[in-house]
């Protein structure tokens, strides 16, 4: 969005629909992505986000405060066109899932990881249809490959905005099943967030907060959150 970084020219923001869903528009004029294309999104939800967003600029236009359409642009111009790779890699975190990568001690932390992720590898397997199996320490052992397939289809099976905020669910919290878990609300999303830092949470009782790892993990969340708000306008 490097190009938009300009001074507002508009005075009204409008939401249309069109062929494929919804688009938006500054005085009568369709906003594009970056890469040109028409800016069209799956919901009304959605386009009146970015509307939203483009009304809220003021004298120049700053791409940071506009999440909902850098989201929509990533969809357009680049997961649409790399929608097999992007859901490879993200499929390929089932074979190496947080949840599954168990302490062998201290007693405590052992527990609170089985209380935490026990039940997120219990719904995976019952709602998704993949059981994965925990391990203890941090070496690598494969899943069931019947599992991990099962899993691949079903990242595959999704739409490009819904695999680009898949992305963001996938990436920040460091697991598969959690990025399912928020975008089918097993939990709500920030519960599933602090689930994923179980350990740097831990880290934290022990040794105290780090000003900049806290920092880190803040934009994490924050990124983690806008995804799922992202899937849901987009499913």
């Amino acid at each position: 969005m490097s190009e938009w970084k300009q001074k507002r020219f508009w005075k009204e923001v409008t939401v249309a629909d069109t062929e494929g869903g919804f688009a938006v528009e500054l005085d009568g004029r369709r906003i594009k992505t970056p890469a040109k294309a028409a800016l069209v999104v799956p919901s009304r939800a959605m386009a009146d986000a970015i509307a939203a967003e483009w009304d809220a600029q003021t004298e120049s236009v700053d791409p940071s405060t506009m999440p909902t359409t850098r989201s929509a642009n990533a969809a357009i111009d680049k997961v649409s066109h790399q929608h097999g790779e992007v859901s490879d890699m993200l499929a390929d975190y089932g074979d190496s899932d947080l949840l599954c990568y168990r302490a062998d001690s201290p007693a405590e932390l052992v527990a609170r990881q089985a209380e935490s992720w026990d039940p997120a590898l219990a719904w995976a397997e019952e709602v998704l249809g993949a059981k994965l199996a925990p391990r203890s320490g941090i070496l690598h052992v494969a899943q069931d490959p019947a599992a991990v397939a099962r899993l691949r289809g079903l990242v595959h099976e999704m739409s490009a905005f819904q695999l680009a905020a898949f992305h963001d669910l996938v990436s920040m919290s460091g697991s598969l099943v959690l990025g399912f878990a928020a975008a089918r609300d097993w939990r709500p999303a920030e519960e599933i967030w602090q689930i994923s830092r179980l350990d740097e949470l831990w880290q934290e009782e022990q040794w105290g907060k780090d000003d900049e790892a806290s920092a880190t993990a803040e934009l994490k969340r924050l990124a983690f959150m806008h995804a799922k708000r992202f899937y849901d306008f987009s499913s």
